[in-house]
């Protein structure tokens, strides 16, 4: 692999489930950054409309802001924020809510982690064309563990989150 600007480290790292111990993921390379997805790239040439990936495939970004489960309500009630990074402005019974979720998830796109399935009954994966996401935890390992947040509707970012704590990194 050669050497760029976008890339953060050169070496190869591989994500495995902390139950199990199974990989997630193949050999990936780090993001300086989670890369900017305007709402403006949809594409529109999908049915599902749904945005471009956040992450390209074979790559992956540590999202440093809070992201899923649970919420809290906003401070500022007549000017939210979207509820989480990249994400859309959620209403919820006690208003405007925020992430107060797990710093530091890993970002990757979701054909480099093919072997996660749905949780059974397609547990926290409801959504208009796709899972929301701010249900938590809706993909598991081989060993059936919770281990990942797809989020591909179509009003939000289209993206895999890998739990830190679910998770580890293996480096190369």
């Amino acid at each position: 692999m050669r050497s760029s600007p976008e890339h953060y480290n050169e070496g190869m790292t591989v994500f495995l489930c902390s139950r199990c111990g199974t990989a997630i993921t193949p050999e990936l390379a780090e993001l300086a950054a989670v890369p900017d997805v305007s709402d403006d790239e949809r594409d529109r040439g999908k049915e599902a409309r749904q945005a471009p990936y956040t992450v390209p495939r074979g790559h992956y970004a540590i999202d440093p802001e809070p992201w899923g489960p649970p919420y809290v309500a906003q401070d500022n009630q007549e000017d939210p924020k979207p509820a989480q990074s990249r994400g859309p402005v959620v209403c919820r019974e006690e208003g405007f809510v925020i992430s107060a979720g797990s710093r530091h998830t890993v970002l990757v796109h979701p054909d480099d982690a093919a072997s996660l399935q749905p949780l059974p009954s397609w547990e926290n994966s409801s959504g208009c064309c796709g899972p929301t996401g701010d249900k938590g935890l809706n993909r598991a390992g081989r060993c059936g563990a919770p281990v990942a947040t797809l989020t591909a509707d179509c009003f939000g970012p289209f993206e895999l989150h890998l739990d830190p704590v679910r998770t580890y990194a293996f480096s190369q």
